[in-house]
């Protein structure tokens, strides 16, 4: 019983402080989501989904979440795989460039993009110079440039989570797989990635909630013309001071991802 209590009172300040900083700020956006001048009302719900305008960025930050999750599993997963294979000291420099971005603010990092893919940019002007795009050609205030934007910003967290996994799978399961007869790719398919999606579903997970979550990289690089929910709940907030309107969107914005997680979720169960 003594053990038990001193393990609560361990256990209290952390539950305070979750409390205090999720608990509560969640309770109360719910509330502001329902509260309206005559009490409890669906309104900012019924507001949201009766113009097109709103769904339609609801769908395009599903969509652009979905995309940048596929592209950076896609870049990721081959990253990982060499990086868990290689030499000790080889897998700490590739660790180190795969960690390094991270130290970097997310700020400057999407600055250096909208440098790159700007009209002047060294991108554009290359195209220009092989005579391939337009004089105005430019990849600013596009969904192409939040789409990669966002995957540099997130890919860390996809190979980190996969490299997870992968480290501690047996190299000997491969080699097993290529005396039975199997190519390097039929290897890989059959025997290295079904044992590595749960570490493939944890950073899939992680990169979608973050992108669809994500406020400043898509805010520089789309601009006003490519708006996502998190920039339009930002909008609400601060512009035109409508609190109860904001919490509705992000509570439909959490039921939106939720409802896309569930088959990851599911995934994740089946292979775990």
């Amino acid at each position: 019983m003594t053990d038990r209590r001193e393990a609560w009172l361990f256990l209290v300040p952390g539950l305070a402080l979750l409390v205090l900083g999720f608990v509560l700020p969640i309770l109360r956006m719910l509330v502001l989501s329902v509260l309206g001048p005559d009490g409890l009302t669906l309104q900012q719900f019924a507001r949201f989904f009766q113009d097109g305008y709103y769904p339609s960025i609801l769908w395009r930050t599903v969509r652009m979440s979905l995309v940048i999750t596929a592209i950076t599993a896609a870049i990721g997963f081959p990253l990982a795989y060499i990086t868990s294979r290689v030499g000790p000291r080889l897998r700490l420099w590739l660790i180190v460039m795969v960690i390094l971005p991270l130290m970097t603010s997310v700020v400057v990092r999407t600055f250096g993009w909208m440098v790159l893919l700007g009209r002047s940019g060294p991108l554009a002007t290359t195209l220009r110079d092989m005579g391939l795009v337009g004089r105005s050609f430019s990849l600013m205030h596009t969904e192409a440039a939040i789409v990669l934007g966002m995957v540099q910003v997130l890919l860390p967290f996809m190979v980190l989570s996969m490299l997870g996994v992968l480290s501690r799978l047996d190299p000997r399961l491969e080699e097993a797989a290529r005396t039975m007869g199997c190519s390097f790719l039929q290897t890989i398919r059959r025997v290295v990635l079904p044992l590595a999606m749960p570490g493939v579903v944890a950073g899939s997970l992680l990169v979608f909630t973050l992108s669809a979550s994500s406020f400043i990289t898509p805010s520089l690089l789309g601009g006003a013309r490519i708006e996502v929910l998190a920039g339009s709940i930002y909008k609400s907030v601060t512009q035109t001071l409508d609190w109860n309107f904001a919490a509705a969107q992000s509570v439909i914005l959490f039921l939106g991802l939720a409802l896309v997680l569930i088959p990851y979720l599911r995934l994740g169960a089946r292979h775990g």
